[in-house]
């Protein structure tokens, strides 16, 4: 540049070099970034106007005073960054993506791979919103709530490890780690109530099923299932060891007639017999207290006076007086012969729970590798996620079983 130029602006050829120069930085800044169709017009428009004010630049003091606008506007999120390649792995999300698909096979598709319509799966997906909605900050897009919560369904469906699953949605393994805790926190806070011990109209009519198998004031059935696991880390193994040379964690569950789940406790390991993990749940706290069995007096043979019971089978003790369980043995009976009979049929509702919620969310149905901080928590959604869909009628895959 000569003293001419120096003293009476660029030359025509050094503007357009600028200009090239801050639209390379643009264009660049800009590829591969998704947004709004206002958010793209309005920045559109600012790029626009950033570019003119360096086209038009009568000298240098104009050039770089649009440069300087043009790196502004830049840190303060007019042409957001784009993440930093070595932030994150790109991957394809192969099944996100089919499942984001809006045509007359999704539906059946969401059914396959969450257990659930589209439908359904926007109503949980809006319930969950308030509760995982992420800060936007000046580095990366976080990632859709529906994503996420389609991730942990698909692993609580399919049973996949997180390296499996992550792939499959296009997410990295300590985001898809993230994603489960955030999935599990928002839909215990956005169901509280989908387990709860009956009341109303509700216990009314378990009350009445139970009387129409032969046993009143029958509130539901009681049994325990094992949750199986690999080897744990971090905790004695030996705990968790059973006579079947496995390791698992007891479930309590509680069922009515409709296969509803109306109380959990999960957590113990596998070698607390079923005893124990019933005298230390809530459970038992509220039963002891009076607080579960408040039915109309029932008066039954042998000048036995009943307000509310369970069924179990010969595992719990006799002495719980809430606890009903079979006579068992070989010489049996007619009379006891037949009460076993109803009686087994009767408590086969919390077996077929079982069969249901395991099939459906086959996680649970084989041993897996698990975080045991975070199992109890899984195991409870999951009965909720079970409760939700009875209370919209899906029908249930009899195929799965």
């Amino acid at each position: 540049m000569d003293s001419h130029g120096s003293s009476n602006g660029l030359r025509e050829e050094e503007i357009d070099a600028v200009a090239m120069a801050v639209i390379a930085v643009v264009v660049n800044t800009m590829a591969d970034k998704e947004s709004s169709s206002c958010n793209m017009l309005m920045r559109l428009r600012q790029r626009r106007a950033l570019l003119q004010s360096v086209a038009e630049a009568p000298d240098c003091a104009a050039t770089c005073e649009a440069v300087v606008q043009l790196c502004v506007a830049l840190t303060s999120g007019v042409f957001p960054r784009l993440t930093p390649r070595w932030w994150i792995k790109r991957r394809t999300g192969g099944t996100w993506e089919d499942l984001r698909l809006r045509d007359d096979a999704t539906d059946e598709y969401f059914r396959q791979k969450l257990r659930m319509s589209t439908t359904m799966f926007n109503h949980i997906v809006a319930a969950c919103a308030a509760y995982m909605e992420k800060k936007v900050t000046h580095y990366r897009m976080p990632l859709p709530v529906e994503q996420l919560i389609a991730f942990a369904l698909y692993r609580w469906v399919s049973g996949e490890t997180y390296e499996s699953g992550t792939s499959a949605f296009g997410i990295g393994r300590a985001t898809g780690l993230q994603a489960f805790r955030d999935v599990i926190s928002a839909l215990l806070q956005a169901y509280p109530d989908a387990i709860k011990w009956p009341m109303g109209r509700r216990r009314a009519q378990i009350l009445r099923a139970f009387r129409e198998k032969g046993f009143p004031n029958c509130f539901g059935a009681i049994d325990c299932t094992h949750i199986y696991i690999d080897k744990p880390a971090g905790a004695p193994s030996e705990n968790y060891y059973d006579r079947k040379q496995k390791f698992f964690v007891q479930a309590q569950v509680v069922v009515d007639l409709d296969l509803r789940i109306l109380d959990v406790h999960v957590g113990y390991p596998g070698s607390v017999h079923g005893v124990r993990v019933l005298h230390n749940s809530q459970l038992f706290r509220r039963a002891e207290s009076g607080e579960l069995f408040d039915a109309t007096p029932e008066n039954l043979p042998h000048y036995v006076v009943t307000r509310g019971y369970l069924l179990g089978d010969n595992g719990y003790p006799v002495a719980c007086p809430w606890i009903v369980s079979p006579y068992g043995g070989i010489d049996q009976g007619a009379d006891e012969e037949r009460f076993d009979t109803r009686q087994k049929v009767a408590r086969g509702c919390v077996e077929r729970a079982f069969g249901r919620l395991k099939c459906m969310w086959r996680l649970f149905l084989r041993t897996h590798k698990t975080n045991l901080e975070t199992l109890p928590q899984q195991f409870v959604v999951v009965c909720t996620l079970h409760n939700i869909l009875l209370d919209t009628g899906m029908d249930f895959d009899e195929n799965l079983l």
